[in-house]
């Protein structure tokens, strides 16, 4: 059984329960900025999202200059945004 697609009622839905993630790539995707003190902070950061997304099996696309992290969370397997990227962008939110 594949990953499924989320509808874009879904979608919209999950948007309001994600504050700070923004809809991106027509809607296939969710990002989002976070900034940090200095680069250690920014890469701590990383790390432990590497734990959860790895623990998740669902990896983000992101990026780091010096104190900022840069996240973009979509499901390949579904072409577009699913429940993995919902509950993983929740729990990097709990990181915060």
């Amino acid at each position: 059984m594949g990953v499924e697609k989320l509808s874009e009622e879904d979608r919209d839905n999950w948007l309001k329960a994600l504050p700070g993630w923004s809809l991106c790539r027509d809607g296939d995707a969710i990002a989002r900025s976070f900034e940090f003190k200095d680069f250690n902070e920014a890469f701590g950061f990383m790390t432990r999202v590497a734990l959860l997304a790895d623990k998740q099996d669902h990896h983000p696309e992101w990026s780091n200059v010096y104190n900022r992290v840069e996240i973009t969370l979509t499901t390949h397997d579904a072409d577009g945004l699913s429940h993995r990227d919902t509950r993983l962008a929740k729990a990097i939110d709990k990181l915060v």
